[in-house]
């Protein structure tokens, strides 16, 4: 399997389906390094500790954290962007004054219309820098819109932003009038 195609089989195995490889993570999101690679073996994805290294390593999104776990073993999960259950333990920070969602020309009317949603996500996700928030949007087909969000105002006004260990802004709702 390529890095990119590894990648992107951590990524729906650790934020959406750890089923899939009969994984089941704890409620933080966290698994055993080991018991992953197993996993992932038994269903035929055979990848090295070296292998998934190198895609942690490469991976500029920094989407995966891992860590010692209590037990003295490496574990590893999704940094955010899980559609399924867990506390990330994040808390409240105070986010700067502008922060960005880059995303599809097509999506900008309904965003206009009814704010940034979670959709089947913990959060809405937000770039704090232009380019970032265009690599973003260019995931998508077509036109890429950057979207400013007045964050300033958004937290003056109650609303709470939480920082991903990889440095992805998140907050539960934009709504429209913190557009531009």
């Amino acid at each position: 399997m390529d890095l990119v195609g590894l990648s992107k089989r951590l990524s729906y195995v650790l934020r959406h389906r750890p089923d899939s490889v009969g994984l089941t993570l704890d409620r933080n999101g966290w698994v055993a390094v080991d018991d992953l690679l197993a996993a992932l073996a038994a269903h035929g994805v055979r990848v090295g500790r070296a292998e998934l290294d190198t895609v942690l390593a490469g991976n500029d999104k920094r989407r995966f954290a891992v860590e010692a776990g209590p037990d003295g073993r490496d574990r590893i999960r999704a940094s955010q962007g899980h559609s399924i259950p867990i506390d990330l333990g994040l808390t409240p920070v105070t986010p700067p004054p502008v922060l960005y969602h880059g995303t599809s020309a097509a999506a900008v009317p309904s965003i206009r219309a009814e704010g940034l949603r979670k959709a089947r996500r913990h959060h809405v996700h937000l770039s704090g820098d232009l380019s970032t928030a265009q690599r973003v949007g260019a995931r998508r087909r077509g036109p890429v819109e950057i979207l400013t969000v007045d964050a300033a105002a958004m937290a003056a006004d109650g609303h709470q932003f939480y920082r991903s260990a990889n440095g992805v802004w998140l907050t539960d709702h934009v709504p429209p009038r913190y557009l531009r």
